[in-house]
């Protein structure tokens, strides 16, 4: 029960990340006329977090409670 509790937390934490990561402010630092590999700078930033945010989300779902 303990590790379920812990895992909610953990994925109500990464959730609130999310909601930092693509709030207004971020954005702003991004949206400039810059290029990455070709690709606008914001859209780099926005697929990164998107992808990063899956991926702990997954790591914290599946981690097995031993």
């Amino acid at each position: 029960m303990v590790r379920s509790l812990i895992k909610g937390q953990r994925l109500a934490a990464l959730s609130l990340l999310g909601f930092l990561l693509f709030n207004y402010p971020l954005f702003s630092l991004f949206a400039g006329p810059g290029q990455l590999l070709g690709v606008p700078v914001l859209y780099a930033y926005v697929f990164t977090a998107w992808a990063l945010l899956i991926a702990l989300m997954a790591l914290v779902a599946e981690k097995r409670s031993d």
